[in-house]
C-alpha cells in the first residue's frame, strides 16, 4: 500500500444498535434514557447536597463532587448520541465530531480514574496518618489535586485523539460501535503504521489505568494493615465503613472495564459486543451515585435532610 493516495474521509457511520431487531429499539431507548436521566439527577443531587451541607465540606466530599462532575460529562459525551441513533435512520458522524467525541470521552474517562486514585489516597491519609490529615489534605492541596486530575485527563484525551486521527482512513467508513470507540476506529485505518499506532494506544491507556489501579490497591494494603491493628471490632468496622463506597465503585469501574477489554477473542456477535459496551458507558455511571448514596451513611443522611427541607415548605 506504500505510495498509494488516499482520499480524506469526511464522515463515518456508527453501526451501533442498527443491527438489532427494530421492534426492540424503543424498549432499549426507554431503558437507557431512564438510566441516563437517573445518572444525571443522582450526580446532581450528590453535588447539590455536598455544597449545601457545611458538614460535608471535607476533602473526601470535594473529590466526590469532582467525580460526579466527570461522570455527568462522560455520559453527556456518549449517551445522547447513542439514544438519538437508536430512533434515527441517519447514523453518520463527521470527522470533526468523531474526534471531538473521542477527546471528551477519553478526557472524562481518564479523569474519573485519576479521581478514584486520589480518593484512595485520601482514605489512606485519613486512616494511616490521621494526625497529619488536615496538613496533607488542606483545601488548597485538595483543589490542586483535583486540578491535576482534570489536567491529566485532558492530556490523555488529547494524546490519544491526536495519535488516532493522525492516521489516514480508507475503505469502509462504518464504525462498528455506537460511538467513536478508539479500537473500532483503528480498524478502519490504512497504511503500515496502523499496528504500531494500535500498540501505542493500548500501551498509553493500559499504563495509565493500571497505574491508577496499582496505587489504589497499594493504598488499601496500607489501609487494611492499619485497620487490623485497631483493637476493637467496632473500631475496625467503623473505620472500614468509610472506605466501602469508594472501594465498591472501584471494583465496579475496573470490573466492567475488564469484562470488555479482557474478554476472550471468540466469535462474539455484533449485538452482544454492543450490549457489553453499554456496561461501562451507561451502567457503571448509573450505579455510581446509587453506591455512594446508599453505602455512605453520612451522605445518605445529608440527602434525606436536604430533601426534607425542600419538602416541608411545599407542604406548609
Amino acid at each position: 500500500m506504500a505510495g498509494q493516495n488516499y482520499s480524506m474521509m469526511t464522515e463515518f457511520i456508527l453501526v451501533g444498535f442498527s443491527t438489532f431487531p427494530q421492534h426492540l429499539l424503543p424498549a432499549f431507548f426507554l431503558l437507557y434514557l431512564l438510566m441516563y436521566l437517573f445518572t444525571l439527577l443522582g450526580n446532581l443531587l450528590i453535588m447539590t447536597t455536598v455544597w449545601s451541607e457545611h458538614s460535608l465540606h471535607t476533602p473526601m466530599y470535594l473529590f466526590l463532587c469532582a467525580l460526579s462532575t466527570s461522570e455527568i460529562l462522560f455520559t453527556v459525551a456518549v449517551t445522547p448520541r447513542m439514544l438519538v441513533d437508536m430512533l434515527s435512520t441517519h447514523h453518520t458522524i463527521t470527522w470533526a465530531a468523531c474526534a471531538t467525541q473521542m477527546f471528551f470521552s477519553f478526557t472524562f474517562g481518564f479523569t474519573h480514574s485519576f479521581l478514584l486514585m486520589i480518593m484512595g489516597y485520601d482514605r489512606y491519609v485519613a486512616i494511616c496518618h490521621p494526625l497529619r490529615y488536615h496538613v496533607l489534605m488542606s483545601n488548597r492541596g485538595c483543589a490542586r489535586l483535583v486540578s491535576w486530575t482534570w489536567a491529566g485527563g485532558s492530556v490523555m484525551g488529547m494524546m490519544v485523539t491526536l495519535i488516532v486521527f493522525h492516521l489516514t482512513f480508507c475503505g469502509s467508513n462504518m464504525i462498528r460501535h455506537f460511538f467513536c470507540h478508539v479500537f473500532s476506529l483503528l480498524k478502519l485505518a490504512c497504511g503500515n503504521e496502523n499496528s504500531s499506532v494500535t500498540l501505542a494506544v493500548i500501551l498509553v491507556c493500559v499504563s495509565a489505568l493500571m497505574g491508577c489501579l496499582f496505587l489504589i490497591v497499594l493504598s488499601y494494603v496500607f489501609i487494611v494493615a492499619a485497620i487490623l491493628r485497631i483493637p476493637s471490632a467496632e473500631g475496625r468496622h467503623k473505620t472500614f465503613s468509610t472506605c466501602v463506597s469508594h472501594l465498591t465503585v472501584v471494583i465496579v469501574h475496573y470490573g466492567f472495564a475488564s469484562i470488555i477489554y479482557l474478554k476472550p477473542k471468540g466469535p462474539h456477535s455484533m449485538d452482544s459486543n454492543t450490549l457489553m459496551a453499554t456496561t461501562y458507558t451507561v451502567f457503571t455511571p448509573f450505579l455510581s451515585p446509587i453506591i455512594f448514596s446508599l453505602r455512605n451513611k453520612e451522605l445518605k443522611n445529608a440527602i434525606k435532610k436536604s430533601i426534607q427541607r425542600k419538602l416541608i415548605p411545599l407542604s406548609s
